[in-house]
C-alpha cells in the first residue's frame, strides 16, 4: 500500500545551528548577564560560513543554559537546542501562570505556542530568562512591552504555516459550500440523504479575504485555481498577486462576497470586527470563516446570524478561550457560555485551533524559532525579534581568538552610547551597531585585546551605567 509522502526538510539561508560547525562540542556556559530591576545592514551570517568558519561563541560565566520546551513543540526544535549543548526540559501541555511563576526562574529560554500565556508576572519571576520563542504566528500571548523593558526579545515564526493555513480554508470553502459535514454526520447515523439544494460549486463565486498578509496572498492563488473571483480588504495598500482586487472598506468587502475569510492579528482595533453589524451587511446566504484569532469574531452574534439562516454555514478553528490540553469534554460551557449552542447548528466546521498543525508546518516552524534562538544565544542576533531593535553583527571568525562581543540592551536616551563608548575605548573596537524600537536599544560590539581580567572590569562598567537593561559577553 502506497504511504503519505514525508515531509521534506527545507533549507533556509541565514539559519545557525551547530550542525553548520563540525567538530564543535559544545556546553555553553549560562550567560554573563547583568538585569538592571527596570522592568544597519550587516553581511548574513550565511554568506560568511563560505568564507570563513565562524567561531561559536560561548557565555562568559559558569552554568549551563537551560531552555524549557511547551505545548509538544516539534521534536526538531529540541534536538536543535540539545545539539546547540543546551539543556532542555521538555513538556507536551501547557503551563498555568502559577506552574510558571513556580518554575520559570531556572531557565534562560521558553518556547510556546498558542496556549501558555507570558504575562507581566512570569517575567517578573523569570529571573534569568534571555528569550522567548514563539513556535506559532501569534505573539498575543507574550506581554511584549514588558519582555522588552527587562531586554528579553520575542521570536516567532510569521511564513512558515502560511500554506497549511490557507489549503485548510479551501477545503472549509468547499465543504461548507456542500454541507460535507452534516452529510458525513448523518451517514455515520446510518442515514442516507442524498440532496443537491443548497449546495454550490466554488467555481464563479466571489472570496473575500480580511487580511492580505502572508496567508491571505497565498490563499487568493488557490482560490483563483478553483475559478473563483478573489476581493481582498487591508488597512495597507498591497499590490496582489494574480487577478485579486483590494476594496477600499470592510463593508465593500462583505456586501460583495459569497464567503469571507479572516487572516488579521489580535488587536484592539480586530476586536470584535466581525460582529452583528458586519453579519448584516454580508450578502444573504454568505458563509463566514475565522482561522484567525478567537475574539475577532463575535459568536453570539455568529449564532444568531445562523440561527436566522443569514448565513449559510461558518468555519471556525480559534475561539476565545481555548482548552489548555486535548482531551474529552474540555470544550465545554465552563469554558465558553456558548458552546453548546454552537455546537448544536448545521452546516458549521468547527475545528481545534489545527490551521497550522500540519507536519510540514511544525518542522519548519521548529526549525525557523529554534535557529533563531540560538542565534540570539550564540551571536547575540535579534534579527526577526518582534518586539525588539533588530540588530546583527557579522560572526566573529574561527581565527579570531582575542575577540570579546558586547551584546547591551539599554533605555533609549541621549548620551547612552557616548558613555559606552567611553569604556569600550580603551580596547580597540573592530565592529559595532546599534539601533533602537520604542524605550528600548541594543547594541553590539566586537572588541580585541580583552584579557580575562578586563572581562570582569568591563561587565561591570558597563552594568553600572544608569541606562544598563541586559549586558551579555560572548567570547
Amino acid at each position: 500500500m502506497a504511504t503519505m509522502t514525508q515531509p521534506r526538510s527545507i533549507p533556509r539561508s541565514g539559519s545557525v545551528t551547530t550542525s553548520d560547525f563540525p567538530g564543535f562540542s559544545a556546553s555553553p556556559s549560562a550567560s554573563f548577564v547583568h538585569r538592571s530591576n527596570s522592568i544597519s545592514t550587516s553581511p548574513t551570517l550565511s554568506t560568511l560560513h563560505q568564507v570563513r568558519p565562524p567561531k561559536v561563541l560561548h557565555q562568559l560565566d559558569s552554568g549551563d543554559l537551560k531552555v524549557l520546551i511547551l505545548e509538544n513543540i516539534s521534536q526538531q526544535a529540541v534536538n536543535a537546542f540539545k545539539d546547540a549543548g543546551f539543556q532542555v526540559d521538555f513538556n507536551t501541555k501547557a503551563w498555568s501562570e502559577d506552574e510558571l511563576v513556580e518554575k520559570i526562574g531556572q531557565y534562560h529560554a521558553i518556547g510556546i505556542r498558542s496556549k501558555t500565556k507570558i504575562t507581566a508576572k512570569v517575567l517578573k519571576a523569570a529571573s534569568k530568562l534571555l528569550v522567548i520563542g514563539c513556535f506559532c504566528i501569534g505573539t498575543n500571548q507574550v506581554d511584549l512591552e514588558t519582555a522588552a523593558k527587562i531586554g528579553i526579545p520575542v521570536f516567532n515564526s510569521p511564513f512558515s504555516n502560511s500554506r497549511s493555513v490557507a489549503e485548510l480554508v479551501m477545503s472549509e470553502v468547499i465543504a461548507l459550500s456542500r454541507q460535507l459535514v452534516d452529510r458525513a454526520n448523518e451517514m455515520r447515523q446510518g442515514t442516507w440523504n442524498k440532496v443537491s439544494k443548497s449546495c454550490w460549486e466554488v467555481r464563479g463565486k466571489t472570496l473575500g479575504i480580511v487580511g492580505y498578509g502572508h496567508i491571505g496572498a497565498q490563499l487568493s492563488v488557490l482560490a483563483e485555481a478553483f475559478a473563483m473571483r478573489v476581493l481582498y480588504y487591508d488597512v495597507l495598500n498591497i499590490m496582489p498577486l494574480g487577478n485579486a482586487t483590494q476594496v477600499e472598506t470592510l463593508e465593500d468587502l462583505l456586501a460583495s462576497s459569497d464567503f469571507v475569510t479572516l487572516h488579521v492579528p489580535e488587536l484592539p482595533e480586530t476586536i470584535n470586527m466581525i460582529s452583528t453589524p458586519q453579519l448584516e451587511a454580508m450578502k444573504e446566504g454568505a458563509y463566514l470563516i475565522n482561522n484567525a484569532r478567537g475574539k475577532v469574531v463575535d459568536i453570539p452574534a455568529l449564532i444568531q446570524a445562523l440561527k436566522s439562516k443569514k448565513l449559510a454555514g461558518a468555519a471556525i478553528d480559534v475561539f476565545p478561550a481555548e482548552p489548555g490540553a486535548n482531551g474529552a469534554g474540555t470544550f465545554n460551557n465552563q469554558l465558553n457560555a456558548w458552546t453548546t449552542e454552537l455546537t448544536s447548528l448545521p452546516n458549521i466546521i468547527l475545528t481545534p485551533h489545527i490551521g497550522g498543525s500540519t507536519e510540514e508546518a511544525q518542522r519548519a516552524i521548529g526549525y525557523e524559532v529554534s535557529s533563531a534562538l540560538v542565534r540570539y544565544l550564540t551571536y547575540g542576533s535579534t534579527m526577526g525579534a518582534v518586539n525588539f531593535p533588530e540588530v546583527d553583527l557579522r560572526p566573529i571568525s574561527a581565527d579570531q581568538t582575542s575577540l570579546v562581543r558586547v551584546c547591551h540592551v539599554h533605555k533609549n536616551e541621549p548620551g547612552v552610547l557616548k558613555k559606552v563608548n567611553a569604556i569600550l575605548g580603551n580596547y580597540n573596537v573592530e565592529k559595532q551597531f546599534s539601533d533602537s524600537k520604542g524605550d528600548i536599544a541594543y547594541l553590539m560590539a566586537d572588541i580585541s585585546g580583552v584579557s580575562e581580567k578586563d572581562v570582569h572590569d568591563l561587565q561591570t562598567q558597563i552594568n553600572q551605567t544608569r541606562s544598563n537593561v541586559l549586558t551579555r559577553l560572548l567570547s
